[in-house]
C-alpha cells in the first residue's frame, strides 16, 4: 500500500473552505488510483464538530487548540510535520489561499519534500504523481511528475470541483492531544467587507464589461443585460480602475474568482490577469472588435463587433424571448 495522503483541511468563522472539499475530491481521486488511504488535518478551537463534514477522508485528526486559529505558518507547520511523522503520509495537499499563506513552502524546507505551488490538475501516473503548475499569472502550465508519490502540492483555489470531495457520511476522528507553542504573531480580528453589495462569486451569469464599454455611461447597457437574464454586472480591473464599478466587482488574479454557467466578456481583451478569475466558467461569451483578442482563445462562443451596438439587440432579444 503506498504512503497516505493527507489534506489540510481550511476553516473560517466556524466553516469548511472550499477548497477543503476540491483538496479532499483530488485526493480522494489520487488516494483510490495509487491504493493509498486518505486523511485529513483539521485545527483550531471547536473544529471537532466540523470533522463530520469530511466524509471523503477515510480519517480526520483533529487538533483542538485555541492556538491553532489561523495560526501562522511556522505554528501550523509544527503540528503538519507531527502528523505526518505519525501517519507516515507522503502527499500532502494544501490550499494556495490566505488562510493557509506560507504554509507549504515552510512545510517543505522543514520536511525535505519537493514543494509544487498553484497546482490546476493532479494525476496518478502508476506510482507517481504528475501535477500540472501554473506559472506566471497562467502564461505557464509545467507539469511535474513526483517520481514516488512524495510531496506537498499546493492546489489553486477553483481550479477542482468542490462537489467531488462532499459526503453525506461522517468520517473516524482521531483527536491529537499536541503541545503547541505561543505563536509569535496571532489572529486578533476578522474584518468583514461592507455590505450591500451583490457577491459575483455565487452568480450563475455574469455580464463582465471591459475598456470596450468606453465610458460609465456605457455600463448600464450591461446592466440591463444583466437583469433581464437574471445575473449580475462585474468587471476587468481597468473598468475597476476609473472607478465605474466597485472592487467588489473585479475579475482576475487581483479581484474575484468566479465559475458561473454562463460569463459574457464584453470588451475584454482576455490578458491572463483577467482569464486567472473566470477561465473555469461553463461557458464564456466573448464580444471584441479585435478579431486577434486572446479572449477568444479560451471562449466557446466568440463575436467580433462593437459591444455598444450588439448589447441593446442582445437585451431585446432576451426580452423577446422570455415574453
Amino acid at each position: 500500500m503506498a504512503n497516505p495522503i493527507l489534506v489540510l483541511a481550511e476553516q473560517l468563522r466556524g466553516e469548511i473552505s472550499d477548497i477543503t472539499f476540491e483538496m479532499l475530491g483530488v485526493g480522494r481521486a489520487l488516494a483510490s488510483a495509487v491504493g493509498a488511504p486518505l486523511y485529513a488535518v483539521l485545527l483550531g478551537s471547536e473544529a471537532a464538530p466540523l470533522a463530520a463534514k469530511l466524509g471523503k477522508a477515510d480519517k480526520v485528526f483533529v487538533a483542538d487548540n485555541p492556538q491553532l486559529n489561523l495560526a501562522p505558518a511556522a505554528t501550523v507547520t509544527a503540528v503538519l510535520k507531527t502528523v505526518i511523522d505519525q501517519s507516515q503520509a507522503g502527499l500532502v495537499l494544501v490550499g494556495c489561499t490566505n488562510v493557509s499563506l506560507g504554509i507549504g513552502s515552510t512545510l517543505a524546507a522543514q520536511t525535505g519534500l519537493p514543494l509544487v505551488n498553484f497546482c490546476r490538475a493532479a494525476r496518478a501516473d502508476g506510482s507517481a504523481i504528475q501535477l500540472t503548475s501554473q506559472l506566471f499569472g497562467g502564461k505557464i502550465l509545467s507539469d511535474v511528475k513526483l517520481p514516488d508519490g512524495r510531496g506537498i502540492a499546493c492546489l489553486y483555489p477553483g481550479a477542482f470541483p468542490a462537489d467531488d470531495g462532499k459526503s453525506d457520511q461522517a468520517p473516524p476522528v482521531e483527536k491529537l492531544d499536541l503541545p503547541v507553542e505561543a505563536p509569535k504573531v496571532t489572529f486578533k480580528q476578522y474584518i468583514e467587507p461592507e455590505t450591500g453589495d451583490v457577491d459575483i462569486t455565487k452568480q450563475n451569469i455574469l455580464v463582465g464589461v471591459g475598456r470596450g464599454i468606453q465610458s460609465q455611461d456605457n455600463v448600464q447597457l450591461a446592466e440591463d443585460l444583466a437583469q433581464v437574464l437574471g445575473g449580475a454586472v462585474c468587471a476587468s480591473r481597468p473598468v475597476i480602475d476609473q472607478g465605474w464599478q466597485p472592487l467588489s466587482r473585479q475579475v482576475g488574479k487581483s479581484g474575484m474568482t468566479v465559475k458561473p454557467r454562463v460569463y459574457f466578456a464584453l470588451g475584454i481583451s482576455g490578458a491572463p490577469e483577467h482569464w486567472e478569475g473566470m477561465q473555469n466558467s461553463l461557458c464564456i461569451i466573448a464580444v471584441n472588435t479585435d478579431p486577434k483578442a486572446p479572449i477568444f482563445d479560451g471562449a466557446h462562443i466568440g463575436v467580433v463587433g462593437d459591444v455598444l451596438e450588439l448589447l441593446p439587440v442582445l437585451t431585446d432579444k432576451v426580452k423577446a424571448r422570455k415574453g
